[in-house]
């Protein structure tokens, strides 16, 4: 190897270090639920770094929060596929909403939560604004949807009610998830097996 192409070896490995070490820092760091979290300024210093190396590395903060989300997105995987593949409805709905229960509560998820909770709401302005950014959580839904299609491909069961249920689902469980962390006299358990009975109910009718 010569030494030019040495160098250049060390400084690739370098610079995904750097790249690798900022996207761990923003994770961690709107994992807090801190809504100064959502700063590149603040996640450049959380690495003993400058807003400048960020900037290198993601080209501008919505290339780092579309990076961050793609990182939380490949952590996460298809969430439903291959969950209980071999079981009936109800262990296989059963075992996915338990797994996002579980999930839901992990750091990569808490980070979610602080970043979508300071972008604009509007899609028009956050497309102008954020379109990584924007691309990348857009993306997350169809991925969802076929994963939950072929959760249940085998099962015969009516595809717009899968789709339906789909799009329940996550919203649902962040429903209770933010009941569990805000603090409730209820009993979050029975509304686990509500939630899975009632899926299963719907989607067997």
């Amino acid at each position: 190897m010569t030494e030019a192409a040495a160098s250049e070896r060390r400084a690739n490995r370098r610079g995904i270090q750097s790249r690798e070490s900022i996207l761990e820092a923003a994770i961690a760091s709107l994992a807090t639920g801190d809504p100064a979290a959502v700063s590149g300024n603040r996640i450049a210093r959380d690495i003993g770094a400058t807003w400048g190396v960020v900037k290198y590395q993601f080209g501008d903060i919505d290339g780092l929060w579309a990076a961050v989300l793609r990182r939380t997105a490949d952590k996460r995987g298809d969430l439903p596929a291959g969950i209980k593949p071999d079981g009936g409805l109800h262990e296989r709905v059963a075992a996915m909403v338990t797994a996002m229960a579980r999930g839901l509560r992990g750091r990569e998820s808490l980070a979610i939560e602080t970043l979508r909770a300071a972008l604009p709401r509007d899609h028009v302005e956050l497309e102008r604004d954020f379109p990584l950014t924007a691309a990348e959580l857009a993306s997350w839904k169809p991925h969802w949807d076929t994963a939950c299609q072929k959760a249940f491909a085998d099962l015969d069961l009516d595809p717009v009610k899968v789709r339906k249920v789909a799009a329940l689902i996550p919203a649902a469980m962040r429903g209770i998830t933010s009941e569990r962390s805000l603090g409730t006299y209820g009993d979050l358990d029975d509304a686990l097996d509500a939630l899975i009975g009632g899926i299963v109910s719907y989607l067997e009718a």
